[in-house]
């Protein structure tokens, strides 16, 4: 298996195989996967829920029903919700990136896919998303899931981690290379 991601270790991989095993055995890997990332995306868009993610100061309790009250909102329900409700009653809720993580890296497995993590300036058009997963599957050779993360610090274009690899072809770094030659000549 070399050269292929890690998978996560530790709390957050018992959690995702945990999920991953359960969601395998009732045959809805992708509803899963969909809920969590509707689940991420409120996430990375909200800062009161990320707070609430990421403070130890909530008591379980007051999680549970602010994640209830929010998974009732977005009808994010069965395994996933779920799910994301015990981990909450567990006082596991902070480290819920790193279980989505592993969860789509097992998936991924699963299905024979490779993900890439890719960070851009600004959102990608669906245009740009389909051509860049394209390019990646044909000089993988394999079928490879795009994860997208915005990042505007990078000015402009992309950061590609794929594996053990990653092309660095973003503005900021390329300023910062012609920055550090300017210094050298000076």
């Amino acid at each position: 298996m070399q050269g292929e991601e890690p998978i996560v270790s530790g709390m957050a991989g018992r959690y995702a195989t945990a999920l991953f095993e359960l969601a395998l055995e009732a045959g809805s890997l992708d509803a899963v996967s969909a809920d969590l990332d509707r689940f991420e995306a409120l996430l990375n868009d909200c800062d009161d829920l990320r707070r609430l993610v990421e403070s130890p100061v909530f008591g379980s309790d007051e999680q549970l029903k602010a994640i209830t009250a929010v998974l009732d909102k977005v009808e994010i329900g069965g395994l996933a919700g779920n799910f994301l409700k015990t981990i909450t009653a567990n006082r596991r809720l902070f480290a819920v990136q790193g279980i989505l993580r592993g969860y789509r890296a097992r998936v991924a497995r699963h299905k024979g896919e490779v993900r890439a993590q890719v960070t851009v300036a600004e959102p990608l058009s669906d245009a740009h998303r389909t051509a860049l997963a394209e390019t990646l599957n044909h000089v993988t050779g394999k079928d490879v899931a795009i994860d997208v993360t915005v990042d505007p610090a990078l000015i402009g274009g992309l950061i590609v981690k794929l594996g053990s690899r990653m092309v660095d072809a973003s503005l900021r770094t390329k300023l910062n290379a012609i920055r550090h030659a300017m210094k050298e000549v000076g």
